[in-house]
């Protein structure tokens, strides 16, 4: 005899209803805006690569993949690429250790220690732009304040602007300079969260300062670091305004990276679609080295 079973699900009560309504008005304007001015141009762009258009004409003309071929065969990308690569690797890595130098050293107790963290700190608050510009006189090899420096002990101060073996490095100088004192708050923030204890222990057992640094802040800083190189790698790949007012890209190409060749084809030859090519091409490479880091690195994080 078969026995026959009847679920009968719970009425929503008016108060789960209230609670359902006013949780989709809070959600749903920010789900809109991610919609709008987040996910919505990323899909165009994506189209936009696959299209011949030059902003003017209303009608765009489907190519395919030709704009892919003729921007990723180009031999002008493959230096723009390996000139991004090296802008970011350097950037970040000097950043960060320098950044982790200072950190260390200001955290001890010494005395004038906060007017130090604040003269660190205020070149981020500045305009890229703005910084730029002053650096663009620092570095001029006949005036510039480090022309001066440079003569006083001997050394003739190279076009660092305007030869190619030298833009590259002015750049990641200037950026260097620009965000170190972001990388030096974060880290004082970590250090301050390390356990006194944990070093206290460390000595009780006789570790020495190296040892001390390796085994306690290193493994305490780990959520830090790893916070920091997502950040920074993700920041350096949209550097612009301190490439455009120092170099605009050049000397010839030297300091041309992703970011900056989208805005030349973009908004300056009008070519939507190699523009496009370029910037699915950085979004994929953000993308990429996000979830490896992800993936390699915050298994090594230690949280507590």
């Amino acid at each position: 005899m078969a026995v026959q079973v009847t679920l009968r699900t719970k009425p929503v009560s008016r108060d789960e209803w209230r609670e359902r309504l006013l949780f989709l008005a809070f959600l749903g304007p920010n789900v809109l805006l991610f919609a709008i001015f987040t996910y919505w141009p990323l899909v165009y762009n994506v189209y936009l690569s696959f299209v011949s258009w030059n902003f003017i004409r209303p009608e765009k003309r489907w190519v395919g993949l030709a704009n892919y071929t003729r921007v990723l065969g180009d031999a002008q990308f493959h230096l723009i690429f390996m000139n991004t690569v090296v802008f970011t690797v350097a950037s970040v890595g000097l950043t960060l250790l320098i950044g982790l130098g200072l950190a260390l050293l200001i955290n001890q107790p010494l005395h004038g220690r906060n007017g130090v963290r604040a003269i660190v700190f205020s070149p981020v608050i500045l305009s890229g732009a703005a910084i730029g510009v002053v650096w663009v006189y620092i570095f001029d090899p006949r005036y510039g304040l480090l022309s001066e420096i440079l003569g006083f002990i001997g050394i003739r101060s190279p076009n660092w602007l305007l030869d190619p073996a030298w833009a590259m490095s002015a750049l990641i100088i200037v950026y260097v300079w620009k965000n170190l004192g972001y990388s030096v708050v974060i880290f004082l923030a970590g250090l301050q969260g390390i356990p006194r204890e944990l070093y206290e222990a460390a000595r009780v057992d006789g570790a020495s300062v190296w040892a001390r640094f390796w085994h306690v802040t290193l493994p305490g800083l780990s959520p830090v670091l790893f916070f920091l190189s997502v950040t920074s790698i993700l920041a350096c790949f949209q550097a612009f305004d301190i490439i455009k007012v120092m170099t605009n890209g050049g000397p010839v190409n030297a300091t041309n990276t992703l970011i900056f060749h989208l805005y030349e084809l973009g908004f300056v030859a009008f070519n939507a679609g190699r523009a496009g090519v370029v910037a699915v091409v950085l979004f994929l490479l953000m993308l990429i080295l996000t979830v490896i880091q992800i993936r390699f690195l915050e298994g090594r994080v230690h949280y507590e």
